[in-house]
């Protein structure tokens, strides 16, 4: 089959590419920039297109032949741009595509969401039926494009909704390398009392997510939690990859709160100079808020299983980083 994978030469999307081609289908591979090592994606057999999901005659291009898609762009990280953006790109990229999948008859259309429009989990671990109650402009903008998915799935295109938790694994030089830098260095403050949740997902086991939600007759209208099989601690985190690193770390703990105070006003102050502030809410996020998922629905309708447990994944992450100099 022709996929079209939209943010394709992102972590996630070289991943998803590559076992797309490794599988024998034909890909197409849409982002707006050219990511990590971008060029070993057409060494493999892709075809890349640098263009954005907001323009309509690029995405039109992209979708001609194609049977399934993957969309997987969204502004994410992205602090020196106005909050529009986010509009522009996670709600109104996602309606063009939708329209031009709908136009071109594709078979299928996933849509990676994330977990993070379940905000904090008042009740962990929490199901798809938790709140939304998303907690920043990025969350709100993934979860807004939902309900144009069900949309389109009410109007006969087959639709499948992915919200992952936290993503890590090779390839990844920004998710978990601020985790993996402080503890190989020693020293991880801890800001609060480091008994916050979080659920991580190694990359190979969400794109083993994305292929099941492939198949026919799987997933169709859900939308689904994906995550590893284990969620812990942050201070356990924290202890886990010093473990894997081989290393070991002090973890001394400071009161949260001028914390989050500081990255409110560091975001506020550098903005207007689209600057990349050193503290902001998201990250200050990390210590405060729970994450912690069911995953039941996606093993029961996908036939989900996490293949790699958060040990080993850490270990991979690890040696992928000393492999590649980002520690030493």
């Amino acid at each position: 089959m022709k996929v079209l994978v939209t943010g394709g030469t992102g972590f996630t999307g070289k991943a998803l590419v590559k076992r797309l081609l490794d599988e024998g289908h034909q890909v197409v591979a849409l982002d707006y920039q050219e990511g990590l090592k971008t060029e070993e994606l057409r060494q493999w057999g892709a075809e890349v297109v640098i263009g954005t999901v907001t323009d309509r005659d690029v995405v039109r291009k992209c979708m001609q032949g194609v049977d399934i898609v993957q969309h997987l762009a969204a502004a994410f990280r992205e602090l020196n741009v106005p909050n529009t953006y986010y509009d522009e790109v996670n709600v109104g990229g996602a309606k063009i595509v939708l329209e031009e999948a709908y136009a071109q008859k594709v078979k299928k259309f996933i849509y990676m969401s994330t977990c993070g429009v379940h905000g904090n989990i008042d009740n962990p671990p929490g199901g798809e039926d938790a709140p939304i109650q998303p907690a920043d402009y990025y969350q709100r903008t993934k979860y807004e494009a939902e309900p144009l998915v069900n949309e389109y799935n009410k109007k006969g295109m087959k639709t499948v909704i992915l919200r992952p938790a936290a993503i890590y694994g090779p390839g990844d030089p920004e998710r978990f390398f601020m985790i993996f830098r402080r503890v190989n260095n020693g020293m991880f403050p801890m800001f609060g009392s480091g008994k916050t949740y979080y659920h991580p997902l190694y990359i190979d086991n969400l794109i083993d997510a994305c292929m099941l939600a492939m198949e026919e007759g799987k997933g169709d209208g859900g939308a689904y939690l994906i995550a590893d099989e284990e969620y812990v601690e942050i201070e356990d985190l924290v202890k886990r990859t010093a473990k894997a690193l081989g290393v070991k770390v002090k973890i001394p703990h400071y009161p949260v709160m001028p914390v989050v105070i500081a990255g409110h006003i560091c975001e506020k102050i550098c903005k207007p100079f689209k600057i990349t502030p050193p503290i902001f809410p998201r990250r200050v996020d990390w210590y405060r808020q729970n994450r912690a998922f069911k995953i039941d629905r996606a093993k029961a309708d996908l036939g989900y299983k996490p293949k790699v447990g958060l040990d080993e994944g850490l270990k991979r992450t690890g040696e992928w980083y000393k492999k590649e100099g980002y520690l030493s």
